[in-house]
């Protein structure tokens, strides 16, 4: 059944199709929940027929970031994170981004996470084409 165009809402009583793909124009927290605005979306009714929608992106259509120092959050995911004596930690979960720094969340080799700064002093490598990082940490670190 074709629901029409995004920004129509439907007749009473004929569900709304999600269509196969939704075009973001902004993000804006409120209260403690991300609210995402798509294009063509402007009903509440349809916003509302897209809650729970799993959104999922081509990543090989994201481009990588100019800045050698930067990365792409899946560039990093499944990445080995060894120590300076090339001892395997773990790997990358993935990639929180708090307030003060991003961090990396480990999946550590012998079982659990841990919570990595992602700061040049405790990660002063990523090495893409090795698929690894290099950890700095300080005694206790992975510990907590």
């Amino acid at each position: 059944m074709n629901a029409g165009p995004a920004h129509a809402t439907p007749p009473a009583g004929v569900a709304y199709q999600v269509p196969g793909k939704l075009t973001l124009e902004s993000l804006r927290w409120h209260q403690g929940k991300i609210i995402a605005q798509f294009e063509g979306v402007h009903d509440r009714n349809i916003a509302e027929a897209l809650r729970g929608v799993m959104l999922q992106v081509d990543s090989a259509e994201i481009p990588a970031p100019d800045d050698p120092d930067e990365f792409n959050d899946h560039q990093l995911a499944g990445l080995s994170v060894v120590d300076l004596d090339g001892v395997e930690l773990g790997k990358v979960d993935r990639i929180d981004h708090a307030p003060s720094s991003d961090l990396i969340v480990l999946k550590k080799a012998a079982g659990g996470t841990a919570l990595i700064p992602f700061v040049s002093a405790m990660v002063p490598t990523v090495d893409l084409a090795a698929g690894r990082i290099v950890v700095d940490l300080p005694e206790g670190l992975l510990d907590l």
